[in-house]
């Protein structure tokens, strides 16, 4: 469907002339001749646009963008003069107008600014689509009082610009607590950038957290700007912050100290407004004690600390997890609706969950995709939770030989194992007390991919 356009002008010939040309490429228009016609006309969902003349005849445009920009703020607006001066122009893009144009008006002009304008709303449209969908699957769901504290924390710490360390067994969320301080901050418009500190090879992360110059490197082709620019005005998440080069911590002590970074291969610094949350499964003191990790940056990082508890700690709230995790499945698979039986919620709930809430999202996802029937019971439930205690009787396979009963055995393990931790390569071989290169050797002998 096209665009309306809503044309406020007290001059007709330019309302009609702006009109039929812009019927012409496809708009459709209303029109009004002052203040009070504007406002009374003026509708945000059938006006697509406004484009807004200064000098009306009972009373000045930019006090009707004022009220057009309150009523609608997503509306873009054009404001339109013929006596526009610089400090008029200001004043327009100060309340909220798209652009200022002055007349004569060309009509190429008003063309590609109205395209421009009608582009850059839907884009933001787009985007906050799309942050609405990312919230709905990121809440923190429980109401059992150490989940209560974790919100209360969290409402404390989003609205300072104290950064944040978040403690916690791997799986409970730690992500999650750090997108809501974003969520809750003066930040929340913008980005929200997060690194993996674990997950980059270590000769690489200071490019992906400071980003390097054309040639910095071999195969650096091209300059290219790391997590901390990306993150300008907004947050930066380092998950896994334990697992950082000692190196690479004193040049985001560095960072955090002065507020600017300097790319790999570069001799400028950079000044960035970034609010760094931090996050990790290791206990910071004692690798302190260890000499593995700066003293120094973990004061800067520990201004606010937030625990995640393990979901052991909070066994009340595994009903809602349930129940919220079976309906997103559903909607995610295009699923029709299950319900979940007393019985087996029972069930769930009496389980350790050693993987902790990640652990039971991906325990609801199995029992979603292989239960056929609209309801899972409690004999779902104990099939699901007895896999893993009857690997043994499972796996023996009449005929089979013994190596490859072994290889099934060390698949199943290892599988298992990549559940617990969220398919973190380095926590699994750590759990198993192997080598990640061993690791990666095994699963690609075994058939397992990353």
């Amino acid at each position: 469907m096209s665009a309306t356009i809503l044309i406020v002008d007290d001059e007709k010939n330019i309302r009609v002339s702006l009109a039929r040309s812009l019927s012409i490429e496809g708009y459709r228009c209303d029109d009004a001749d002052s203040v009070a016609s504007a406002l009374a006309r003026f509708e945000p969902q059938s006006h697509d646009l406004v484009m807004l003349d200064v000098q009306l005849p009972d009373g000045s445009g930019l006090d009707v963008l004022a009220e057009l920009k309150g009523r609608a703020p997503e509306t873009p607006v054009v404001v339109m003069s013929g006596h526009g001066t610089i400090e008029m122009a200001k004043e327009a893009i100060r309340l909220g107008a798209h652009d200022f144009i002055e007349k004569p008006l060309s009509i190429d002009k008003i063309l590609i600014t109205l395209h421009n304008a009608l582009e850059f709303a839907n884009q933001r449209r787009e985007l906050e689509t799309l942050r609405a969908l990312a919230r709905s699957g990121s809440e923190l769901v429980g109401r059992s009082r150490v989940m209560s504290e974790v919100r209360e924390r969290i409402s404390l710490a989003a609205p300072s610009r104290g950064r944040v360390l978040i403690t916690g067994e791997s799986g409970t969320g730690k992500e999650l607590i750090a997108r809501a301080v974003h969520e809750e901050s003066d930040r929340a418009d913008k980005p929200f950038v997060k690194l993996n500190c674990a997950a980059i090879p270590s000769e690489l992360i200071e490019s992906e957290l400071f980003g390097h110059e054309r040639g910095a490197f071999t195969g650096a082709h091209q300059a290219r700007k790391g997590k901390f620019e990306l993150a300008h005005g907004g947050t930066l998440f380092l998950d896994e912050i334990g697992d950082m080069r000692l190196d690479v911590q004193a040049k985001l002590l560095r960072a955090l100290q002065e507020g600017e970074i300097e790319r790999v291969g570069g001799a400028r610094p950079i000044r960035v407004d970034v609010r760094v949350v931090a996050a990790t499964n290791k206990d910071l003191e004692a690798a302190i004690e260890a000499g593995e990790f700066r003293e120094d940056l973990y004061y800067r990082l520990n201004v606010i600390p937030i625990d995640a508890p393990p979901l052991r700690a909070h066994k009340e709230d595994v009903p809602e997890l349930v129940a919220s995790f079976v309906a997103r499945v559903c909607e995610e698979n295009g699923m029709k609706r299950k319900d979940v039986t007393s019985e087996a919620l029972e069930a769930l709930a009496r389980h350790d969950w050693p993987g902790n809430v990640r652990e039971l999202r991906n325990a609801c996802e199995r029992l979603v995709i292989l239960t056929p029937a609209t309801v899972i019971d409690g004999a779902a439930v104990r099939r699901l939770l007895g896999e893993g205690k009857t690997v043994a009787g499972a796996l023996y396979r009449p005929g089979a030989s013994m190596r490859d009963l072994v290889a099934d055995a060390e698949r199943a393990i290892i599988l298992a194992a990549l559940n617990a931790h969220g398919g973190h390569v380095t926590q699994t071989a750590a759990a198993l007390q192997l080598e990640r290169s061993h690791l990666y050797k095994k699963m690609r002998a075994l058939g397992i991919r990353d």
